[in-house]
């Protein structure tokens, strides 16, 4: 058993670097389920994982496609501590464990931290995904923007033949009322292996019909995806020089932007009342560019060596990312003197970043240990301009070079020790610029700042400890920390100094403490248990200004606190039942209040239960269950402000079919809302801001079929 972390790593390196498309080579598919790269940064045991983990298998992927293509239902639904979908494009208020997480694709960042604007959950197509792992709780193994963990999107692989492939088409429509609801999918993939040469390509395009509610109401269009198109295109080439050493390239393009001629009727949530959309005339409808990711582009390369010297891999990546985010036309960004009656802004990020990671492992008398350590090297410049050329939030250039060590000690087979250390140090350069003048109610004041370049140098560290004598009971207890200097650009758009240096800008360290366990019984019956503590000196959420109606940022300290359960049962050899239940809960520690629904998230609840009564059909039935939370009183006139009013609970059924007509052609129909459910999501209910409150999508379904070749 010395030889198995070795022997581990050997099969996985080995099944990565030939790029078997795990999707379709099913002989494959239990070994690797496992197997996570996220925690550590190189592949292992997820049973050697001192902390929560949750892995989204291809399989639930390819169930929750049927039903829809969103990522933030898919999240919802599967990752116990995710708040609950917000049933929109954009992902503010669905934390994860009361904090924002970092997005990426195969470890590239697709968030924004800088800048934030919550729309890193939608940057690649669920047909381009292998499988998701999660990663639950601060973390520094990546650098800053893991306040709340880590999301990792990887992506499909090659098969080992020399050509294979798929396509499917799909067509979603509304069942409450069909007009104009029908909109149409086609996806596709490519792959195999020629010799030592192996090429993947993926590609998918979506255009929306309208989308409405259990009332036959188009929805709100603000974040919406009603009469939105999406593309996606992912290409990976890879070579494998010998037995160890392989090279690979990857190409990621993502765009998804809302084309409407319609119009909001503005609703109020204080009195009940939803926001909808309507067809209008021309100078009615929505303003400006479409909004959406226009055309977010990833390029990645990659070299391996498994044995760059002795019992040690060396893996260095580079990377380059362009994303340029979209919002909708706002009044809010008016400026009359200047002839402005609103604005349109855009999140620009370019990123620029090298990583080399080593990976050696050693037998010792007492232990297997596993070193990994390494140097990030990153700059990102962000920015958020308006599109009519003023500027909101001025460029920010982070410059991070980061090294870090981790150690994995497994002692007799059983328990296993991680100690990991990582040192940042950033330089963020801002130019002397002007805060931009709103008006609302009245008008801002505007600011000459003077620029700087702000130094952080931050140590964080992690420590956990696992016992698994026996499958029945492995208990856990993990420490980590996380750097954490995400959106500046927030604070320095809302400037009321003069000087960037007296802005509060420190970084945020937050403390992370997790205990619990998991518990196996007999193959057929699994549990994981978890609870956790988060604390941090600094925190950013939202105070309303009624002078300029301006949501303006607080920085004070908060403490997040939940537990989490799982129970996986095989009830019969055709029927498998998971369901899970996760509770969070936060305060602003200074002023001893709770935290909004910008951070915390209801209780929530799921069940999915997988029935195969033949070879051939498949039938996946998933609920989702959202708890009250009423933590804030009403001011005088009786209404609620900024994150603050309650939420009523609710529940939403989705189904989806699958039967396999011939070796290589499937049919499949998805529901989602099977019972028409007429609700508000936990945001909608929660957030008073305008046009945040619409209501859930009624009965939808999505009809179409799949041929492998």
């Amino acid at each position: 058993m010395k030889n198995t972390p070795l022997s581990l790593v050997s099969l996985a390196v080995a099944t990565a670097v030939s790029l078997p498309n795990l999707a379709w080579a099913n002989d494959e598919q239990d070994s690797m389920e496992n197997i996570i790269v996220t925690g550590s940064r190189v592949i292992e045991s997820i049973d050697e994982v001192p902390a929560s983990i949750t892995v989204i298998s291809s399989e639930k992927i390819q169930q929750h496609l049927k039903v829809s293509p969103e990522i933030q239902s898919l999240l919802s639904m599967y990752v116990p501590g995710m708040a609950p979908d917000t049933g929109s494009s954009s992902n503010t208020g669905q934390t994860l464990r009361g904090r924002k997480p970092l997005v990426m694709i195969d470890g590239v960042p697709q968030s924004t931290p800088l800048r934030n604007g919550s729309l890193g959950v939608k940057t690649l197509d669920p047909s381009a995904i292998e499988r998701i792992e999660i990663i639950k709780g601060a973390t520094s193994i990546f650098g800053n923007g893991a306040a709340g963990g880590i999301i990792n999107y990887i992506t499909k692989k090659a098969s080992k033949e020399q050509v294979a492939g798929q396509v499917s088409l799909s067509s979603r429509f509304s069942a409450v009322k069909l007009e104009e609801s029908a909109g149409g999918r086609i996806e596709g993939a490519l792959h195999g292996t020629l010799d030592k040469f192996s090429y993947l390509v993926t590609a998918s395009y979506e255009e929306n019909g309208v989308q409405r509610d259990a009332e036959g109401d188009i929805l709100g269009l603000q974040y919406g995806m009603s009469d939105s198109v999406t593309q996606n295109y992912f290409t990976r080439l890879a070579y494998q020089f010998d037995q160890d050493k392989s090279l690979q390239m990857s190409y990621n393009f993502y765009s998804s932007q809302q084309k409407t001629d319609l119009g909001d009727v503005v609703g109020d949530i204080n009195q009940g009342e939803k926001t909808y959309a309507i067809h209008v005339p021309k100078e009615l409808q929505k303003r400006g560019k479409p909004q959406g990711p226009e055309g977010n582009t990833n390029f990645t390369l990659k070299y391996t060596d498994n044995n760059v010297f002795q019992n040690t891999q060396l893996t260095v990546d580079f990377y380059k990312q362009n994303i340029e985010n979209v919002f909708f036309f706002s009044t809010s960004l008016a400026n009359p003197a200047e002839g402005y009656d609103g604005g349109q802004s855009v999140i620009k990020s370019d990123k620029t970043g090298a990583r080399a990671t080593f990976n050696s492992m050693f037998d010792l008398a007492f232990a297997d240990v596993t070193l990994i350590y390494g140097v990030d090297a990153l700059r990102d410049v962000t920015s958020q301009p308006l599109v009519d050329g003023r500027i909101w939030v001025p460029e920010m250039d982070m410059k991070n070079l980061a090294g870090f060590v981790q150690s994995k000690w497994v002692v007799d087979d059983a328990i296993i020790f991680k100690l990991g250390v990582r040192q940042d140090n950033i330089d963020l350069a801002v130019d002397d610029y002007k805060t931009l003048v709103l008006c609302r109610n009245a008008c801002s004041e505007e600011f000459e700042v003077k620029g700087d370049t702000l130094k952080y140098n931050a140590t964080t560290y992690n420590a956990g400890v696992k016992v698994k004598y026996t499958p029945y009971f492995q208990p856990f207890f993990s420490y980590s920390q996380g750097a954490d200097i995400s959106d500046i650009g927030r604070l320095l758009r809302s400037a009321t100094v003069t000087d960037i240096a007296d802005i509060r800008t420190e970084a945020s360290i937050i403390d992370n403490y997790e205990v619990g366990f998991t518990s196996n019984i007999n193959s057929a019956l699994r549990f994981e248990v978890a609870a956790y503590r988060s604390t941090s000196e600094l925190g950013t959420t939202n105070s309303y200004d009624e002078k300029t109606g301006i949501y303006m940022p607080v920085r004070a300290p908060q403490r997040i606190w939940g537990y989490e359960a799982l129970v996986d049962a095989q009830l019969h050899e055709t029927l498998q039942l998971v369901a899970t239940y996760s509770y969070v809960e936060g305060k602003n520690t200074e002023a001893d209040v709770y935290l909004g629904s910008q951070a915390i998230s209801p209780p929530k609840g799921t069940l999915s239960l997988n029935w195969r009564p033949t070879d051939a059909l498949s039938v996946t039935l998933n609920h989702l269950y959202v708890g009250d939370r009423d933590r804030f009183a009403a001011n005088t006139d009786g209404n609620y402000t900024v994150d603050q009013r309650p939420v009523e609970s609710y529940q939403v059924t989705h189904l989806s079919t699958q039967y396999q007509v011939s070796n290589n052609l499937s049919a499949f129909m998805g529901v989602e809302n099977l019972f028409n459910k007429d609700y508000f999501s936990a945001r909608a209910q929660s957030y008073t801001y305008g046009g945040y409150n619409v209501k859930g999508l009624g009965t939808t379904v999505n009809l179409g079929v799949q041929y492998n070749f």
